[in-house]
């Protein structure tokens, strides 16, 4: 249908927005070439995901079509690759462009060939003593095995002459060293690549042949992987599960040049990929390397702005958080305030905290040197009740979870996992504590984005802590739930999937397109990272068609095309693609008023989050805190500099309105987070000096209500003293 399009094709477009940042002119020359890197990231991820999960439809029923485009799993991967190999060119064109504006800088690529007949032999030098000894060269033909080829390993790929039809030699282009930058210069701006230097000197690999051809080549191989269960043998088939993905089945041959056709049908043959799975790179293979770049200059031009995450004005340094939760609810806003003054700031007190009883918590994804897991092992040792759900099959961070709930369990903390086909994405936080009389105080703690140091300074996230009971009670009914292997039916307050989200969800816009239907303005706004839920799309629709004002700011995919005629005429879809990663999610019904509900947590309207996963969102019932997510929401709808608005064709366009006024949001709320910490020190300096000025008046006028001594007085003063004196002489 026209107002819906296909998932993987809305992705791709996705990531199409991420390539024009490195583009975009307003970006520093080096921090477009991250946005290259992040471009190529975000599509080896997609290929070893998404375009698996449908090569394994295809192969399992070609017949199925998808529900929003009509095409079969076989028509979506040739729509795929179609649409990837169009954008080739401007990736390429994009990086080479960026590397010669930064020529002036002293930055360059150099090829073999164009490198100095110095260069060039120290890079014979070079390839003889740290290259060659770690690497070898592998024969294959139809007498040899073919090598097993890793995931996004690069190798060097050579034709031999034979006799007997085609041969190839194969070598490893990447030895154990983490950086493939050779430098030919001091400061390292002007290099090549490892792997270039490899496939240059191959022939010495294979002294007994003749090369004939040459070119690099990359393997993505399917990660698309899900098992079920939560006993305690679960931890176990996690980690061989983990372990056979590496050498799932080859979805992508990527390769540098053009080489032998006879050479390249024999290694799809041997990896049993069909050509169209083949797409050939004029810049390198693998570019992470770009991100090493950054580092060889530290010229404020050439970078963003330093920014760090200031500390949150809402909380005080002279009280225990837990104490000032209790007091009001409090939400914070990252990557603008800071996690670790904050949130780790919480769990440290918690955890040392004697009157605290347990601490409960969700964990999908974590820093490499995680404070929380340090946190959360120190209450445990203490003593508390400590119940940790740790999500074994986030995708990509399997391996580290597996090893942080083995080192929970050590400590001594009740460790479980997601429900049996479930996985459980909330961010969830609850603590308990002992109160005067017997009773208890609890502060549970809604998130947008996992609790990691590191991504919480490069994702933009919401958290809100609350000391309110009935959301408590809903809380601890999720953990219940978790650990009985059960899924809450019914809350006070709380939204969980799989159960009790998207029907609520869907009653309050109901609720909307009834106001509409009445004559009322009808509203609708969201901020998701994703849409694909087919039933939360047919109700925006109807929303729309009712008269009901939709509002979505969605970063990633879209299956909702706005502004169709007769059906989502009424809808608006904007993206922001910028410095920071958008990862809030907001869900509001109404237009402002006592009336209006808002929502923030960690679903997607996508049904993987709404009807497959465990999820959380809360109400955000301060007036303080729903007018600072209304003043939010207004500030990304008016970014005029890193938005873009959906087209009624599928399309996004850059949002140039007032284009004089110039507003990029995640700039704007930096400088808030700014100017609220100076307003909050300022208030406090002020506060000070009127405690003083007020210490001072007191004196001031207790001192002019003092009577004068008389002079008799004054004379019985001073004789003491004068004995005193003369005591004093006599002594000594």
């Amino acid at each position: 249908m026209e107002h819906l399009e296909n998932r993987e094709l809305s992705w791709i477009k996705f990531n199409k927005r991420v390539l024009e940042e490195a583009s975009a002119p307003e970006n520093p020359l080096l921090e477009r070439l991250s946005f290259s890197a992040i471009y190529q990231s975000n599509l080896d991820e997609f290929f070893m995901v998404r375009v698996g999960s449908v090569t394994d439809k295809a192969k399992e029923n070609n017949s199925k079509k998808d529900k929003f485009s009509g095409m079969t799993p076989s028509q979506q991967l040739d729509a795929i690759f179609t649409a990837v190999r169009r954008l080739q060119p401007s990736v390429e064109e994009t990086l080479l462009a960026t590397m010669k504006e930064l020529q002036p800088y002293g930055f360059e690529h150099v090829s073999f060939d164009k490198a100095t007949k110095e260069e060039q032999s120290f890079l014979e030098m070079y390839f003889k003593r740290e290259l060659k000894p770690f690497i070898s060269g592998m024969v294959v033909n139809d007498a040899l095995p073919f090598p097993f080829l890793k995931n996004k390993e690069i190798y060097a790929v050579v034709q031999l002459a034979s006799k007997k039809g085609v041969s190839i030699g194969i070598i490893p282009a990447n030895t154990n060293s983490a950086d493939r930058i050779i430098s030919l210069g001091r400061d390292g701006k002007r290099f090549i690549l490892e792997e270039e230097v490899v496939l240059h000197f191959a022939h010495h690999m294979f002294k007994n042949y003749k090369v004939m051809d040459r070119a690099l080549i990359r393997i993505t191989r399917s990660a698309d992987i899900m098992v079920s269960g939560r006993g305690p043998e679960f931890r176990q088939r996690m980690e061989e599960l983990v372990d056979k993905r590496k050498r799932l089945a080859p979805v992508r041959l990527e390769i540098s040049d053009v080489f032998s056709r006879d050479a390249l049908d024999y290694l799809c043959k041997k990896l049993k990929l069909k050509n169209v799975r083949v797409f050939t790179s004029r810049i390198p293979l693998d570019l992470s390397y770009l991100y090493t770049l950054q580092e060889y200059d530290s010229d404020p031009k050439l970078h963003y702005a330093q920014r760090t995450p200031r500390k949150p004005a809402a909380l005080s340094d002279t009280r225990p958080v837990f104490a000032q939760v209790k007091a009001k609810d409090i939400l914070l806003s990252y990557p603008f305030e800071s996690i670790n003054l904050s949130f780790i700031r919480l769990l440290q007190e918690s955890a040392n905290d004697p009157k605290v009883t347990s601490i409960k918590i969700t964990l999908y994804r974590l820093a490499r040197n995680s404070k929380v897991i340090d946190a959360l092992c120190t209450a445990a040792e203490q003593g508390k009740e400590v119940l940790v759900m740790i999500e074994l099959r986030a995708r990509f961070d399997e391996e580290n979870n597996i090893e942080w709930s083995k080192q929970l369990q050590e400590a001594g903390v009740k460790v479980i996992y997601g429900p049996k086909d479930y996985k459980a994405h909330s961010k969830l936080l609850l603590i308990t504590r002992k109160a005067q009389g017997g009773n208890f105080d609890y502060v549970t703690q809604i998130g947008t984005g996992n609790y990691n140091e590191k991504t919480s300074a490069l994702y933009t996230d919401l958290m809100l802590l609350t000391a309110d009971r009935d959301i408590a009670a809903d809380a601890e009914a999720v953990f219940n739930g978790l650990l009985s292997g059960t899924f809450v039916e019914k809350t006070n307050k709380l939204l969980v999937s799989p159960l009790a989200l998207r029907p609520q969800v869907l009653a309050m816009m109901d609720e909307q397109i009834a106001i509409a239907k009445n004559g009322g303005n009808g509203y609708i706004a969201a901020k998701v990272n994703s849409l694909n839920d087919s039933v939360i799309i047919n109700k925006l629709v109807e929303a729309s068609q009712a008269g009901v004002k939709v509002e979505l700011v969605i970063r990633g995919l879209c299956c909702l095309i706005a502004g169709v005629q007769g059906y989502t005429e009424n809808i608006t879809v904007r993206s922001i693609v910028g410095r920071f990663l958008e990862h809030s999610r907001i869900f509001i019904f109404g237009e402002d008023g006592a009336d209006q509900k808002i929502y923030i947590g960690s679903a997607d309207y996508m049904s993987r989050n709404t009807i497959r996963r465990v999820e959380v969102a809360a109400p955000v019932e301060d007036e303080r805190l729903r007018k600072r997510i209304r003043d939010m929401f207004r500030i990304i709808m008016r970014d005029n500099v890193k938005a873009r608005i959906m087209l009624s064709d599928g399309s996004y366009i850059h949002e140039r309105r007032n284009p004089d006024i110039p507003l990029n949001s995640q700039e704007y709320f930096y400088e808030e987070a700014y100017k609220r910490l100076d307003d909050k020190k300022n208030r406090q300096e002020q506060l000070r000096i009127n405690r003083e000025k007020g210490a001072a008046k007191k004196t001031a006028a207790k001192t002019a209500r003092k009577p004068a001594a008389t002079k008799s007085s004054a004379a019985k003063k001073a004789a003491p003293a004068a004995k005193r004196g003369r005591k004093k002489k006599t002594s000594e």
